[in-house]
């Protein structure tokens, strides 16, 4: 469970299905858009009504993925309608919702959905924010276990137990979820929120409340918010998946018709963000903070898209914003960017109010030139405007963009559709279909001249309902204005009078000239319709066409080496030598150019370099192809060296990294990797800032130009809608060209291992009263397949039994992971590690339950319906990983890598099957030792 905190982002209107005809032929057609008043249609595509109570529903059948169906309870209710003894009971109730309904007691509803596959956090969760409330419950769609769904959403909808007992044990679990949002982040929110919100109810009314009435609130009290705002009006059912419709409303009807109507319901309440004439200015530092941030926000009234006229406006909008944020890309190309990361757009603050709003990382000292950049570019498209290169490219994206939604609507997941019906009850945000989304776009985008993106600045960029905030670290590196100074910088940006933008790309393609290709010189077909070809070059290409997506080819490649293979002394130059590249583009080409050139086009190349291999990983659309496999080319053939995107690279770098380890939770990151690997720097944490020092641009382009020096001992990988007599020709072109060199790849073994011994570490870091927690088991491991199996599932059973013990009997933390991984190379190992955060007062007694749970295990194994339900999980997630082409993309680049048989996959539901209690309790038994493990435990400082 979790709680949504509001968001500035760009609204996008979320696509699905309308009509069987290709994008094509709706680009070519004469369709019209008569009327800019007409109102956006449904998708017919989508079934809704409304029951006599007055609830809501969605239905829409979709297959992806194939028997399983997204159900949702949306309840237009949050933080917003509390009261002042109520503050933190919306996100409160969310929580008792999984803690006993009349139908199922207690923790029965978790047991059960997880003895049917279902896995708490990843198919079962909900969240509340500021207005809303969301349930969602994904399972499999056999009709007894779909009715056990309706009647679970049922029961949350007005049969929740409310039992004494069990809102006392949850007061834990929701405080230590409080206890979570401590820390830098909370504090300085603290200070700028309220300005942000100023006179709003917003302000007062964070979903996950006050630990004082968490603490002491009467039962009466949340029941009765229960009661007074869970109203059939208030709520609707979306149900999407691999099911029967009219099936589907009738099992609605006859478990949410008998709630009953409201009697005397109270008014839905909604609050605004007033307005104001002054800018806003609030500025926040302190030690545990990570990074310099500035925001830019300009309230809006809220606009509504309800009407085609509104649609074209949006457009309009988004085309805009995307311009712009091409632009402020540019700048971090920069060799002194202004900014590490900048973005900005136009969409919802809160419900009531709309923003267009700016967000940028900057140096520790560049709040200054951060803000100036950010007011220059906007005052550079209020003079001068974009230009017409501009615009023509980003309409050619936009339209490859609906394209490919459009293509993929039989391929869409259910989940996404439940999404945009969930926006729709909530907020109107239309879901017409993206088959007429794409009819809109084909009318208005041509329409869509300079003169109307240009005309938006002045209405965008104004002087009132105008807030700016910055935070940051509090040290002495890092300066924060004041808001005095703050407003200071503001008046001298608005003196400047930036030049126009220059467009300066004369290039019309990545490669004007092709390589001569290559032939096929060997093709073998292998087993679940793989086909290896090796070229002539040596190149081995392994393909698996797919129709699981219609519009995706995956691609990743391989070859052995990695950073390993250098010294210490070019250790930093190695493992930042592909980034370096991907930093600088290819030929005569930066990445901004690489980005124009493949205008109206989806294709994406990155190389890669790790500590035992280098690769190169991409994507595309089919027809787009042949642009991946150009960069493919040029990536080995023309990588790029450029001292300019260096500099920049470095300095972006070094400010993200320099204050990192000022978090609590990273500095534990830091010093854990560390403690595993024996302090060893290959694998140390975090680099230092002298590191950055050691980066040698002419020994980082040496070291990536020997890695990908000799193509022959490369295996490239292709997953996705192709065909192999397609493909092939472009594969002789693009691959079978590579260089060749008869280099003898290897990798060496950099001899880095996990402590021996017992090994218990106390680390002190931050102000809030909170403590993180890892223990973890590792050693030796020859590997082996099935005993690999076994350590994971162990560890699956372990995180089902922590969560009950831990977080549910001893209210003792919100979340507990268990995780079991091994490693075949560089050497073997296993890892199976247990994690969780709590009160620093409970750490000792939660370590000692978490042995206990192990030990359990170790002595009776697991009970036979623990290990059912992870049976049940393993088989689904099977079942959906097989129909993905990404966990196809791995499965192949793994059994390559480690020579493995990826075709005994399909013997998963065997493997599976075999797996017994008895298996468990040895394989427990063998790899948890109690005589060899890691303990460590991060305290706040200011503890005894």
């Amino acid at each position: 469970m979790k709680i949504k905190f509001l968001s500035a982002s760009i609204v996008l209107i979320l696509f699905v299905l309308f009509n069987e005809v290709s994008a094509q032929e709706i680009l070519n057609s004469d369709s019209q858009i008569k009327k800019l008043d007409d109102a956006i249609p449904l998708d017919p595509a989508v079934k809704t009504g409304k029951l006599p109570n007055g609830m809501t529903y969605f239905i829409r059948k979709n297959s992806k993925p194939e028997n399983k169906v997204e159900l949702r309870l949306v309840v237009n209710t949050g933080s917003m309608l509390e009261n002042e003894k109520q503050l933190g009971l919306a996100h409160f109730v969310e929580h008792m919702a999984f803690n006993g309904t009349k139908n199922f007691a207690k923790n029965e509803l978790v047991s059960y959905l997880q003895s049917i596959g279902v896995k708490f956090g990843a198919h079962l969760n909900a969240y509340t924010s500021f207005d809303e409330t969301v349930y969602m419950l994904n399972i499999p769609t056999a009709d007894t276990v779909v009715d056990k769904g309706m009647q679970i959403l049922e029961d949350w909808a007005h049969n929740i137990s409310f039992e004494g007992d069990e809102i006392d044990k949850e007061r834990g679990v929701v405080i230590e979820e409080w206890r979570l949002g401590q820390g830098a982040g909370q504090r300085m929110r603290e200070k700028w929120f309220p300005v942000m919100m100023k006179d709003s109810r917003y302000a007062e009314r964070l979903p996950i409340g006050k630990k004082k009435v968490l603490e002491n609130f009467e039962y009466k009290t949340l029941i009765d918010f229960y009661k007074k705002w869970y109203r059939p009006e208030l709520m609707a059912i979306v149900v999407v998946g691999d099911i029967d419709v009219d099936q589907m409303e009738a099992s609605i009807k006859k478990h949410f018709n008998e709630i009953p109507k409201s009697k005397k319901p109270v008014e839905r309440p909604y609050y605004d963000v007033p307005s104001h004439k002054e800018s806003l200015v609030a500025t926040a530092k302190d030690k545990e903070a990570s990074f310099t941030q500035i925001q830019i926000i300009y309230k809006k009234d809220k606009t509504e898209v309800s009407t085609v006229g509104d649609y074209k406006a949006s457009l309009v909008q988004n085309v805009y914003d995307g311009m712009f944020n091409q632009r402020l890309s540019e700048l971090t190309q920069l060799a002194e960017p202004p900014f590490m990361y900048a973005g900005a757009g136009y969409g919802d603050l809160v419900r009531t109010k709309d923003a267009y709003s700016f967000f940028a990382i900057v140096p520790p000292n560049g709040v200054d030139q951060g803000i100036t950049a950010l007011l220059t570019e906007n005052k550079r498209v209020l003079l001068h405007g974009f230009t017409e290169s501009e615009l023509d490219r980003y309409k050619k994206d936009m339209i490859a963009y609906y394209e490919k939604a459009y293509n993929e609507k039989d391929k869409t997941e259910s989940a996404n559709y439940a999404s945009e019906y969930i926006s729709y009850f909530l907020e109107k945000v239309p879901t017409p279909g993206i088959g007429t989304e794409l009819e809109y776009v084909k009318a208005f985008l041509p329409q869509i001249t300079l003169k109307d993106i240009n005309a938006l600045t002045k209405n965008l960029i104004t002087d009132d309902n105008r807030v700016i905030i910055v935070t940051g670290p509090d040290k002495e590196n890092t300066i924060i204005p004041s808001e005095e100074e703050i407003e200071k910088i503001v008046a001298e940006a608005d003196k400047v009078t930036p030049e126009a933008y220059e467009d300066n790309l004369t290039a019309t393609a990545l490669m004007e000239e092709l390589p001569t290709s290559g032939t096929v010189k060997e093709s073998q077909e292998k087993p679940l319709e793989v086909t290896e070809i090796t070229l002539s070059n040596g190149t081995k290409v392994v393909l698996k066409p797919t129709d699981f997506k219609n519009d995706q080819v995956l691609m990743d490649a391989f070859n052995f080496g990695g950073h390993s293979v250098y010294p210490l002394e070019n250790y930093y130059s190695a493992i930042f030598a592909a980034s370096i590249v991907n930093e600088s583009g290819v030929k005569d080409f930066s990445v901004t150019d690489i980005q124009k050139l493949l205008t109206g086009k989806i294709a994406n190349a990155s190389p890669y370099i790790r500590e035992i291999t280098e690769g190169i990983s991409g994507s595309a659309t089919p027809k787009d192809l042949e642009s991946m496999l150009q960069l493919v080319y040029l990536y080995f053939t023309a990588p790029r060296k450029d001292k300019e995107a260096f500099l920049s690279f470095i300095n972006k770098t070094k400010a993200l990294y320099e204050n990192l380890k000022a978090s609590p939770e990273n500095y534990f990151y830091d010093q854990t990797s560390k403690l595993m690997s024996q302090n060893n720097p290959r694998r140390g944490g975090f680099p230092e800032q002298e590191d950055f020092d050691k980066i040698d641009l002419d020994k980082a382009y040496q070291i990536y130009t020997e890695r990908y020096a000799d193509a022959q001992n490369f295996t490239f990988f292709f997953v996705g809608n192709f065909s192999v007599e397609e493909i092939t020709p472009l594969l002789e072109q693009y691959i079978g060209s590579l260089p060749t060199n008869e280099q003898n790849q290897t990798w060496k073994d950099l001899g880095i291992s996990y402590p021996k011994g017992v090994v218990k570490k106390e680390f002190k870091k931050g102000t809030d009263q909170k403590s993180q927690v890892m223990l973890a088991f590792t050693g030796d491991f020859d590997y082996d397949k099935k005993e690999a199996y076994k350590i994971s599932s162990l560890a699956e059973i372990l995180d089902i039994k922590l969560t009950e013990n831990l977080r549910e009997d001893k209210s003792g933390v919100y979340g507990v992971s268990a995780y079991g991984s091994t490693q075949e190379l560089p050497t073997g190992s296993y890892n199976l590690t247990i994690q969780f955060p709590c009160a620093p007062e409970n750490v000792d007694k939660l370590i000692e339950a978490a042995f206990e749970e192990i030990k359990k295990i170790q002595e009776n194994g697991p009970s036979k319906e623990d290990l059912n339900k992870i049976k049940e999980t393993q088989k689904l997630e099977m079942k959906e990983n097989l129909k993905k082409n990404n966990f196809w993309l791995s499965m192949l680049r793994n059994s390559y890598l480690y020579d493995r048989d990826y075709s005994e996959v399909m013997d998963y539901e065997k493997r599976i099957d075999a797996l017994t209690t008895e298996d468990i309790k040895k394989t427990a038994q063998q790899y948890f030792n109690f005589e060899n493990y890691v303990q460590a435990v991060l305290n706040p400082e200011n503890i005894d």
